[in-house]
């Protein structure tokens, strides 16, 4: 991976940085762990992924307007390279896409599922961005069991329980 990677985290709702006051470097250290462990071919131009922490009712707005859903998520993906329509400028940095979390949705499904705040947010940067680079766990069931396979080694790189094992609560 030698391509130059930009992660933009954007911080909407104070609520992560009072919870999680590491929340930027652990974005940062996830998506990039992600990205390396995804085998990403990143020899050309530039790449950005952008993280947005933010809160409830703004990823309530966007499932509702984005995926027919109207209720709020713990994590949206939205993937730059699926947008048959953007456009191509030559030089400039191609646009991974957008990993949206929820603080409220995330900080309750740490509680329910007995976890810290910071891991359960690594795992859901992680399963974010593993979208943005094309995996699927919706439709394919194989598909699905790679990817927490995928999940489960990065995160275990880093100390973390697989998020999917037998008494670690559920998955996102």
């Amino acid at each position: 991976m030698s391509a130059e990677i930009d992660v933009a985290i954007s911080i909407e709702d104070e609520a992560w940085t009072q919870a999680l006051p590491g929340a930027e470097e652990l974005c940062r250290t996830m998506v990039l762990a992600t990205l390396q462990a995804a085998g990403g071919d990143f020899d050309g131009p530039a790449v950005e992924v952008s993280v947005v922490l933010t809160s409830d009712t703004a990823v309530h707005a966007l499932n509702r307007d984005w995926r027919g859903q109207d209720k709020p998520t713990n994590v949206l993906s939205f993937a730059g390279l699926d947008d048959d329509e953007a456009p191509v400028v030559v030089g400039a940095p191609i646009l991974l896409g957008d990993v949206i979390m929820a603080f409220g949705v995330c900080a309750q499904e740490a509680r329910e599922q007995g976890k810290t705040l910071a891991h359960h947010a690594a795992h859901l940067v992680v399963h974010g961005t593993l979208h943005l680079l094309g995996w699927d766990h919706e439709e394919d069931e194989a598909e699905a069991e790679e990817m927490e396979r995928l999940e489960a080694v990065i995160l275990s790189g880093f100390g973390i329980a697989d998020p999917y094992a037998e008494g670690e609560g559920q998955g996102s």
